[in-house]
């Protein structure tokens, strides 16, 4: 078997067992993001390296539009603002990059997504930590077992791989069908 024959043969059963694994789990989180919305509440999302950049693209979906012709729904991720990472990273400590951010921003139903491949990124913890003292619920996606974060989350996604890209694509695709499911709901 070739090496690209290889990555697409753990990638199709990675996909399968997301599939069996998470379907319902991921319709439970798509029905608590758009309740959410439709409370008036935001989502804030979070992740560290290709995390950060699955934050990105999910607030992006929301706030732009993923396939319906809509209004923008008020997502922010909060790895963007660069002048407030390193502040906080410096003046704190790098745990306290998003967590400062929560504390700033969330309101008691505003829905916190923790992305982390290990489910144990410290800063993505305190975050969620901060959001449960604040009424926030929570949402991790993660891999590798869950981590620590499936103690403080009321959704627990747990990708049922330990090869890093796989949990990342898994995390992708599942960002996408939250993406529809919640057009569905809100804008039919």
């Amino acid at each position: 078997m070739s090496q690209t024959d290889e990555y697409f043969y753990k990638l199709k059963k990675t996909l399968q067992l997301t599939q069996d694994k998470l379907s319902e789990t991921i319709l439970s989180f798509a029905d608590l993001v758009a309740e959410c919305f439709n409370a008036g509440n935001k989502i804030l999302i979070m992740g560290n390296g290709g995390s950060a950049g699955d934050a990105q693209h999910f607030a992006a979906e929301m706030v732009g539009r993923f396939i319906k012709e809509r209004k923008g729904l008020p997502a922010i991720a909060l790895n963007t603002n660069s002048s407030i990472l390193t502040a906080v990273g410096n003046d704190y400590h790098f745990d306290q990059i998003f967590s400062r951010q929560v504390e700033a921003l969330a309101v008691p139903g505003d829905v916190l997504i923790g992305i982390s491949t290990s489910g144990n990124s410290a800063n993505v913890i305190k975050a969620l930590e901060k959001g449960r003292e604040l009424g926030c619920r929570t949402v991790s996606l993660c891999g590798r077992g869950g981590g620590k974060l499936p103690a403080l989350s009321d959704i627990i996604l747990v990708v049922p791989s330990d090869d890093t890209p796989h949990i990342q694509e898994m995390h992708i695709v599942i960002i996408h069908l939250v993406c529809g499911l919640v057009e569905n709901q809100l804008f039919d």
